[in-house]
């Protein structure tokens, strides 16, 4: 099983953090992305860049870009110049949004189209990401018989991560994913899902077992676990806009080393092949979870032998 840490949302620490995660043993770095959200929000390409040129080793994975708010054929550009930046380490993680309507607005990008849109831009990303020349006329995207030069270093561009809860998500994913990412997910769901997710890539004609899972999962890690489970109940409820208090078992791991252990090897036995690790907290508070993963963690979540 593979493990990603989230980046802090301090853009400047961008590159300090990725190198320290290469250092402590993590699989790979990631960060998510809003245009506006609730609180800070940075931009995946801007600090996976960063990322990328300070470290050698670990995957980079956007987690999620909001594909809707780019223009299809500028979303593949900025997708195979970090592919290229990294020397082929990128992971593309999209979702199509929703929960922030204002950022929809802003970007002029009317909320409702996010799926259609979503959907059409997967389909050009596939084809511009063959680095091939593509004749494209779609609803919302006009390519007149253009490629990307220079190519993406992966053969077939960044694998695909596809996010997202909900039943157009999972056909999203068996359509266009490598591998299903969902988030608020219990083991349960993870392994039902991947199994609607299968049939789905096998209707589309492609290989089910080409796809495999991954799970977001907020959380931290502390010897007082009554402590870890309402830091980080209060935490994730703050950046949601909501209670987290009836939530906090069900979906985000919290509590001593052990449980959480525990509870990834649960979700592992349920499919998943990587665990994208978002921790909660900022400052030292946050480097400290940090650390006590990777010391306490992170050997046991990855399985490793």
């Amino acid at each position: 099983m593979k493990v990603f840490v989230t980046l802090g949302p301090d853009q400047h620490q961008a590159a300090a953090d990725a190198a320290a995660a290469e250092a402590a043993g993590f699989d790979g770095v990631s960060t998510g992305e809003h245009l506006f959200f609730h609180g800070a929000t940075p931009n995946a390409f801007v600090s996976l860049a960063a990322a990328a040129g300070a470290t050698s080793r670990v995957r980079l994975l956007s987690s999620l870009t909001v594909l809707p708010l780019y223009p299809a054929a500028l979303v593949a550009k900025l997708a195979v110049s970090l592919d290229q930046v990294s020397g082929g380490r990128f992971d593309f993680g999209i979702g199509v949004g929703g929960e922030f309507p204002g950022e929809f607005i802003a970007a002029g990008v009317p909320v409702e189209e996010r799926g259609p849109r979503g959907d059409e831009a997967l389909d050009v990303l596939t084809r511009l990401f063959a680095g091939e020349n593509t004749d494209y006329r779609g609803r919302y995207t006009h390519i007149p018989n253009l490629r990307i030069i220079p190519p993406p270093i992966q053969p077939g561009g960044p694998p695909l991560w596809v996010g997202g809860r909900r039943a157009a998500a999972m056909r999203r994913a068996g359509q266009f994913a490598s591998v299903w990412f969902p988030y608020m997910y219990t083991p349960e769901q993870l392994a039902d899902s991947l199994t609607v997710v299968r049939a789905h890539a096998e209707r589309y004609g492609r290989d089910p077992s080409s796809i495999t899972a991954a799970i977001h999962s907020w959380g931290g890690v502390d010897d007082n676990p009554v402590r870890s489970r309402n830091e980080v109940a209060d935490a994730v409820g703050e950046i949601y806009r909501q209670d987290f208090s009836r939530l906090v078992d069900r979906y985000l791991l919290h509590g001593t080393p052990e449980r959480v252990r525990a509870r990834i090897a649960e979700y592992r036995d349920a499919g998943a092949d990587a665990l994208v690790f978002c921790p909660v907290g900022s400052g030292t508070r946050r480097t400290t979870i940090v650390e006590s993963f990777a010391r306490e963690v992170l050997d046991g979540a990855a399985n490793r032998t």
